[in-house]
């Protein structure tokens, strides 16, 4: 990386991650006291995930000095490997939470988030066909269909959607008719409601558990069942709502310090936000949110070639897709899916997962002008 490159480095982007992720030291600070075993170091998960901000800058800087059209060239490596992976994981993983998902300390569909999305930008390219009808779209689901199966069998239902909205986002950049994607988003919908209906009232059996069933259903009256699928969203929304402008103070938050609010370190860390911060918190952010994907959209705009755009594209559904499915499912206005907010939750491979991701965004931006003097 030279002195040229450097020119085109885009700090706001850069920042409001780097700012994101030293926020989630201060807030993880309070939200994993209580989850904390009794005798335990109070601070474990803060010097945990600031060890992996420290191992995450060190990746965001080689990704990021890595030219990016690199990455193509290694592309069905990568798909065969992200494969190989996710099978290992169905035949000797860790399972946590109800669900495999572990390969020692690696999460493989963490680390396919980023290979889909080299993959699919790197397949849309060499496929150089426009995407014009229905069935267009069949190679492109094809592609992204086995990895995907193969961690909804895990079974882990939030990446499987983070992968579906990073195939309809990359395709939308990639020129397919909003009309149609929007029909099979429709469709899906549809269908994912019609199967709950007929597994409620006529026994249909779902390819799902139990308890991803319920917190479907319970998504649309919590109180159906106050006291185990609906528990998580209600204590949430009691979180948030008591947090008022300025909230409650940091470490004074009584839902989360009392361990009424389940997973406030990870999923629900945002209704940690709420309570402690309030509203002024919150908003405080999701303006970095804002700036973050604000900056994305002008690297897809600048870049130099259609694959970074297409790269860009996959990283900003991801990370845009996160961010409203955990901030709408701390509020009640999305189903509880698992699925981390970016920089801020706790956990090493999903920090270091958007850390490549930033890293890529700001190879592109470097890189965007094929002459440079």
């Amino acid at each position: 990386m030279n002195r040229r490159l450097l020119r085109n480095f885009d700090i706001p982007l850069a920042f409001s991650a780097l700012a994101l992720s030293l926020a989630s030291l201060v807030i993880l600070s309070s939200a994993s006291l209580s989850v904390v075993p009794a005798g335990g170091d109070s601070l474990m998960y803060v010097k945990r995930q600031a060890l992996s901000l420290g191992i995450g800058v060190v990746v965001f800087l080689i990704v990021a000095a890595t030219e990016y059209s690199d990455w193509a060239r290694y592309s069905r490596i990568i798909y065969v490997v992200n494969t190989v992976l996710l099978v290992a994981v169905l035949v000797m993983g860790r399972s946590a939470l109800g669900a495999q998902r572990w390969l020692g300390p690696l999460q493989p569909s963490e680390i396919a988030k980023i290979s889909i999305i080299i993959t699919l930008a790197t397949f849309l390219v060499e496929r150089n066909k426009p995407i014009t009808r229905l069935g267009d779209f069949l190679p492109v689901l094809a592609h992204v269909a086995i990895p995907m199966a193969l961690i909804l069998r895990q079974p882990d239902l939030g990446t499987s959607l983070v992968f579906l909205a990073i195939t309809f986002g990359t395709l939308f950049m990639a020129g397919a008719p909003a009309k149609h994607i929007l029909g099979i988003v429709g469709s899906g919908l549809g269908a994912v409601a019609a199967a709950l209906w007929l597994h409620v009232n006529r026994g249909l059996r779902l390819p799902l558990k139990e308890y991803q069933i319920k917190r479907l259903i319970v998504f649309i009256n919590p109180k159906i069942d106050p006291l185990d699928s609906g528990y998580h969203v209600i204590q949430s929304q009691i979180a948030v709502g008591s947090g008022g402008i300025w909230g409650k103070g940091l470490f004074a938050g009584t839902q989360n310090r009392l361990n009424f609010l389940p997973e406030q370190h990870t999923d629900f860390i945002f209704s940690v936000i709420g309570e402690e911060l309030g509203f002024a918190g919150c908003v405080f952010i999701l303006a970095l949110y804002f700036l973050l994907l604000w900056r994305v959209i002008k690297i897809m705009q600048v870049s130099r070639d259609h694959f970074g755009c297409l790269l860009a594209a996959g990283v900003f559904s991801m990370m845009s897709f996160h961010v409203l499915v955990n901030v709408g499912m701390t509020l009640g206005v999305m189903p509880i899916t698992g699925i981390p907010l970016p920089f801020v939750s706790f956990g090493g491979n999903s920090l270091l997962t958007n850390a490549v991701g930033i890293g890529l965004l700001e190879s592109i931006a470097m890189r965007r002008q094929k002459i440079m003097f």
